[in-house]
């Protein structure tokens, strides 16, 4: 017979602490500003830059794992143990692969891939314990459906699926959910650079017609924040673009 887990008829509710790593800007600002605005207690890293107004600000490289024990620490003492972690924080080193050299890709893999691992590795220590845990990873529609030039890129957001359904399996019976958020091409600082005729490129590969917005993921984000029986999904945000994959 299956033991239901303790936390099965908890209000899934606002008021639970949220940490979101990265929400200095673009996607993890956004994600930071819907939790709050729907009632957790959220906290943000940052690496510069600020958070926004009523998160608590931590700053935090998550390539080192000294830093992500002394940010959760810190969000533990000032607002509780962390019930929801969104891992938000990534970076980009884009370049075709005969000139990409080692450096380049194992940063973007240390910090996209390791640094995830840090992060769900010391925010399950509190959940285990409470039998209650939303984990949701910030991924990419290039992890299933690659890009030149992001052969780094997109094995970091490829190895985020991995960590989410063992996660689900090894997890799942305390109470913890994991799963893996896949935004396509998003209005961000970065793509507001591009030139007008590639952001038309990109339109014409979107069955939607239109790049996404920070608060379309915001929503699925906040979506599974809540859900206590989905798990070790891989939900797209991306207008169609991945749609097979």
């Amino acid at each position: 017979m299956t033991e239901t887990p303790q936390n099965a008829d908890q209000t899934e509710a606002p008021g639970r602490v949220a940490l979101v790593t990265g929400a200095n800007k673009g996607i993890g600002r956004t994600i930071a500003e819907h939790l709050r605005d729907r009632g957790y207690r959220v906290a943000g890293t940052f690496r510069s830059g600020d958070v926004p107004e009523g998160v608590l600000g931590v700053q935090c490289d998550i390539t080192d794992t000294d830093q992500v024990d002394q940010a959760f620490t810190a969000v533990e003492k000032e607002l509780g143990p962390v019930e929801v972690l969104v891992a938000n924080a990534g970076i980009t080193r884009d370049t075709l692969l005969m000139r990409m050299d080692e450096d380049a890709f194992s940063q973007v893999i240390d910090t996209n891939l390791t640094g995830t691992f840090r992060v769900v590795k010391r925010a399950t220590r509190a959940m285990m314990k409470q039998r209650y845990g939303r984990i949701v990873l910030i991924s990419s529609v290039v992890a299933l459906l690659g890009s030149p030039g992001q052969v780094n890129y997109a094995a970091s957001k490829a190895g985020l699926v991995g960590i989410a359904r063992s996660v689900s399996r090894e997890l799942g019976g305390r109470g913890i959910t994991c799963n893996v958020v896949a935004p396509g091409f998003i209005e961000t600082d970065m793509t507001a650079a591009l030139p007008e005729d590639t952001i038309r490129g990109y339109q014409e590969r979107i069955p939607a017609g239109r790049l996404g917005q920070t608060k379309d993921v915001a929503q699925a984000v906040g979506f599974l924040a809540e859900a206590g029986y989905i798990t070790g999904a891989v939900i797209p945000v991306d207008g169609g673009l991945g749609m097979g994959h």
